[in-house]
């Protein structure tokens, strides 16, 4: 019996299993099936058109018109690492991102050439740091969670990188020779070379301000600019639409299109169908958080983190990495939470892990960089969010 063979009998053993004994007479079961459907729908209806569709296409432009050199000079191993470290934790304060949306953009920097510390970084800070966010936190949760927050992230992202780039310097190593290899046996991005460099800025950051525009939340106390903003955001979004349609029109030849849709589409190809995946797991197990039950009920959640102990945190910044938070929808999840019981520092963990960690998320980064490095970048979340956790939680 072959291989591929043994594989095959092995999936049909597995589903017959599953569908023997699955427990679909089991209310329970039936309530968490409808929560992760909920979810996936709820995530279908949110974040793939206007969060995950712009991502593609940025990751998409970044590999074909941004050469391999300007992505190495500025993020790769040898980079100045104040500059690429600096420039990567920041990216949380632009881009206003969900774990999810963020992996089309760290895939395209990191297959270009840039190195896994800064490319660790900027996949962390993304979701787990901007404005919109820390303003919320501290709206609701308060002043002193939001500081917290806010400098634990900043600190995270670049420790995580700096920690990612020492632990896995040799197998880097060999990436960069392999990638300048390529290098000279292709003649890569030529068209892009010829192209003048504002034309690409103003393409990609046309398609950057589109998703930022896009996605822009109302803000709570409906005055100042952040409203005036959200007042005109489809204007402003339609403005960077015409320009993009413009630019792809005429400073793209068809080879070009063509090769920046074929990049998208290996993008989507590639995370959408684990993205979906590890959405229906996690609905599965944790149901639409905030709004209804998975296999795992909320209240068991509520009941282990209480206190400031070792384990509250662990379990608040475990649970944090394996669900799937929409951007903002933490903290009044954490509000819930908070007035179950939950302790302070647990409730730091689950903020710094949870917004930058998913399911899903962690199913796709697996598919980028591997199993060994996803589980050294995850169990860095987790064991620091702790960390902070407990500290936070005996000064508090």
């Amino acid at each position: 019996m072959s291989k591929k063979t043994k594989k095959s009998l092995a999936i049909i053993v597995g589903v017959f299993l599953l569908a023997y004994f699955l427990p679909i007479e089991n209310a329970s079961f039936r309530s968490a099936l409808l929560s992760a459907l909920a979810l996936l729908k709820d995530y279908a209806r949110e974040h793939v058109l206007l969060c995950l569709l712009p991502a593609f296409f940025i990751a998409g432009a970044i590999s074909v018109f941004i050469s391999r050199d300007s992505v190495i000079k500025y993020f790769g191993a040898s980079a100045k690492k104040w500059l690429s470290y600096t420039a990567a934790s920041v990216s949380g304060f632009v881009l206003a991102v969900c774990s999810c949306t963020i992996l089309p953009l760290f895939g395209g920097i990191y297959a270009k050439g840039a190195g896994i510390g800064p490319a660790t970084t900027f996949l962390y800070a993304g979701p787990a740091i901007n404005i919109t966010a820390v303003l919320i936190t501290a709206n609701v949760l308060g002043w002193k969670m939001s500081l917290a927050r806010t400098i634990a992230a900043i600190i995270f992202s670049i420790v995580i990188g700096l920690l990612m780039q020492l632990i896995f310097r040799k197998e880097e190593a060999e990436r960069v020779s392999l990638l300048q290899a390529s290098d000279q046996a292709l003649i890569i991005d030529e068209d892009a070379e010829s192209k003048a460099l504002w034309q690409t800025f103003i393409f990609v950051a046309a398609m950057i301000g589109l998703l930022l525009f896009a996605n822009w939340k109302e803000p709570a106390s409906g005055t100042g600019p952040a409203s005036f903003v959200f007042t005109y955001k489809w204007i402003i979004t339609a403005i960077l639409l015409v320009v993009i349609i413009y630019a792809a029109v005429k400073w793209l030849d068809q080879k070009d299109r063509k090769s920046w849709l074929d990049e998208t589409v290996n993008f989507a190809l590639q995370i959408l169908p684990l993205l979906f995946a590890g959405v229906l797991i996690s609905g599965l197990l944790f149901g639409l958080p905030g709004v209804s039950e998975g296999i795992i009920p909320s209240a068991w959640v509520a009941a282990v983190v209480g206190g400031n102990s070792l384990g509250a945190n662990f379990f608040a910044s475990l649970a944090g990495a394996l669900m799937y938070f929409a951007t903002l929808t933490e903290v009044p999840i954490l509000q819930g939470l908070l007035g179950a019981g939950m302790g302070q520092g647990p409730a730091l963990a689950l903020l710094l892990a949870g917004p930058a960690l998913s399911l899903p998320s962690m199913l796709v980064i697996r598919s980028i960089l591997g199993n060994k490095k996803t589980l050294v970048y995850v169990s860095l979340v987790v064991l620091m969010s702790t960390l902070a956790g407990l500290i936070f939680g005996a000064i508090i």
